[in-house]
């Protein structure tokens, strides 16, 4: 898969690929997963539906591998009117049977109920006067973490603690730290790509 040996990969923590490019190992393991890691993982998300969609797959994720949902994505969205908060906060029990019985999708009832409910807080914050996307980025840190090697990277951060108490307190559902934290670095509020991986940095949010 790659051209360094199982020693280099233990210290730098990535390894090249065909192309030349050097990843994290999970980003090799398919073609879906390098392209997933290449052009969206770690890049800004900060609009209100684009930030929704994430929060809701991690917590779809939770449990499963990212893989998993990562191939199932166009049904999601597909089955959940692609992620419209407006949309989604208006789906009945005809909708949850629809969904309990989509086999292109995760059929979780409590994550299904959990999107709905999601949908809701998420209308409820805009008719508050903010909107998910940027309450969310408002517990960016003013530090990213520089991990070196997988064994390096956080599962969990006091800005992904406070917020996930914050959406709890906010009517959200399935939010705890670690899938916090996994959303945090998925739309680039933080930085966690490997500091041999060809994407460090890449994001616009961080230089280092």
């Amino acid at each position: 898969m790659g051209s360094m040996s199982d020693d280099e990969t233990s210290t730098t923590g990535v390894i090249t690929g065909a192309d030349g490019l050097t990843r994290p190992t999970w980003a090799e393991l398919s073609d879906l997963l390098r392209e997933y890691y290449d052009t969206e993982w770690g890049m800004p998300v900060r609009d209100e539906q684009g930030v929704f969609e994430r929060l809701s797959l991690e917590a779809f994720q939770s449990g499963l591998s990212w893989a998993t949902v990562l191939a199932k994505r166009p049904a999601f969205r597909h089955a959940f009117a692609g992620f419209d908060p407006d949309a989604v906060a208006e789906f009945g029990d005809d909708d949850v049977d629809r969904l309990i019985g989509d086999a292109g999708i995760i059929r979780n009832r409590a994550k299904i109920l959990a999107t709905i409910d999601n949908a809701r807080a998420t209308v409820a914050l805009r008719e508050q006067g903010t909107d998910l996307a940027e309450l969310v980025w408002s517990y960016q840190p003013d530090e990213t973490p520089a991990p070196v090697t997988a064994a390096e990277v956080p599962s969990t951060s006091d800005e992904s603690v406070a917020l996930s108490k914050e959406l709890k307190r906010r009517g959200f559902r399935w939010v705890g730290p670690t899938t916090m934290f996994a959303l945090m670095e998925a739309i680039g509020i933080i930085d966690t790509h490997l500091i041999g991986s060809h994407r460090r940095g890449t994001s616009g949010v961080w230089t280092n």
